[in-house]
């Protein structure tokens, strides 16, 4: 929660009690960490709905914890996910913006965020990848694991939005990619950058998040 004073504690632990009265019987059947996840979602978003939401693939914590713990990559869709993620000292990457990458959706004929994870996937990206906004990068991400392109530990694939959101996560969750998603058209950056930095915390052995 970043708290580093007494008084940053005390907020920080009374939202906690708040978040976990609130959800408390909508996750009793998650594992610790899962709650851990789901609870840091919520206080991210002042949200509870995202208690019912949230969908995480029974293998999605220890193929993440693994692959943080092994210093592996996180690559994003926005510069904003990459912004958020913090105390990792491992690379966190979004290659969005990046000459190549805009070349590579020109040229394709794909979007931006599509190019990116092709870019990223060329670039010998391995580890987790964490979209937050765009429906186009998680298509791409499935289709570049499916070819043998991209080696993915495990996707927070919880873009936002009527477009083409929801099916993507629909799409993902019928995959054998560890995953976490947030069914239906919410999702966005706080819940994508909550979910990176429990995992971090996670790979800490920090359950208290």
């Amino acid at each position: 929660m970043g708290a580093s004073t007494k008084q940053g504690y005390d907020i920080a632990l009374k939202s906690r009690e708040i978040v976990r009265s609130l959800i408390g019987d909508k996750i009793h059947h998650l594992s610790p960490e899962e709650k851990t996840i789901v609870e840091r979602i919520v206080h991210s978003t002042a949200d509870i709905e995202y208690a019912e939401i949230t969908r995480i693939s029974t293998d999605f914590v220890q193929e993440s914890v693994i692959s943080l713990k092994n210093g592996e990559d996180i690559l994003t869709d926005i510069n904003m996910v990459r912004a958020g993620i913090n105390k990792y000292e491992g690379e966190v990457n979004c290659f969005i913006s990046d000459p190549e990458t805009i070349k590579l959706a020109k040229k394709n004929e794909i979007t931006r965020a599509a190019a990116a994870m092709q870019l990223a996937a060329e670039n010998g990206f391995k580890g987790i990848v964490a979209i937050g906004n765009a429906p186009t990068a998680l298509y791409k991400v499935m289709e570049l694991v499916k070819t043998g392109e991209m080696d993915v530990k495990s996707v927070v694939g919880v873009p936002v939005g009527f477009v083409g959101a929801a099916d993507s996560k629909d799409a993902l969750s019928a995959t054998d990619i560890p995953h976490l998603i947030t069914k239906g058209p919410k999702g966005g950056t706080p819940v994508a950058v909550a979910t990176v930095n429990s995992l971090i915390r996670l790979s800490k052995d920090d359950l208290d998040y």
